[in-house]
């Protein structure tokens, strides 16, 4: 135990994920004969911790294009949607402090899978589907493993039992050994230059 220490840190203390598809019913301003197009767009939100929850709230719009008129004239209809998720928390360990950090990933923005015109003929129903991950990010304590400072390992060094150097002029030459000091310079026998 006296190599162990506890640290405080900061970490991810709790997961949710979830998955929504709800059906939006749209109501144009002209009886629509077909459908051309649906797409959502300008997707905000906003997140928030509440007890083992985390409450995710946003809005989009969706835009559908049809055609009216016994198809002879098409228009494009807006409408901004609002939602509300409620995403249950996960949590790893149960000693975490009480954290109200919230991290969203968006895993599947808003999308719309169908359209389809209702038996009236008056209105349009929509099916989007979203999918969100969130975290929680708190302290929580991680224990660790201390070891002494003299428990580097040793160095193991290729060092050569003869080193020689040699440089030719026209006078003289000179030499040199090391086998246990290779910082030591090189001796000359005559004042003419020597190279290692």
């Amino acid at each position: 135990m006296k190599r162990l220490r506890q640290i405080v840190t900061k970490a991810v203390i709790a997961k949710g994920k979830k998955r929504t598809e709800c059906c939006e019913t749209l109501c144009p301003p002209n009886a629509p004969t077909s459908i051309l197009g649906c797409w959502v767009i300008n997707h905000h939100y906003t997140a928030k911790r509440i007890g083992k929850y985390v409450e995710v709230s946003g809005k989009f719009d969706v835009n559908v294009w049809y055609a009216y008129h016994n198809h002879s004239k098409t228009a494009v209809f807006t409408e901004t949607v609002s939602y509300k998720d409620r995403i249950k928390l996960t949590f790893r360990d149960n000693d975490c402090k009480d954290s109200d950090e919230v991290k969203v990933c968006v895993l599947q923005a808003p999308n719309c899978i169908e359209a389809v015109i209702t038996k009236h003929g008056d209105k349009i129903n929509v099916k989007i589907e979203r999918e969100f991950l969130v975290e929680i990010i708190g302290e929580t304590t991680v224990v660790i493993s201390v070891h002494p400072l003299d428990c580097e390992e040793d160095w193991t060094y290729d060092e050569s039992s003869n080193q020689s150097c040699s440089s030719s002029s026209s006078s003289s030459s000179s030499s040199c050994s090391s086998s246990s000091s290779p910082d030591y310079p090189c001796e000359s026998s005559s004042s003419s230059s020597s190279s290692c």
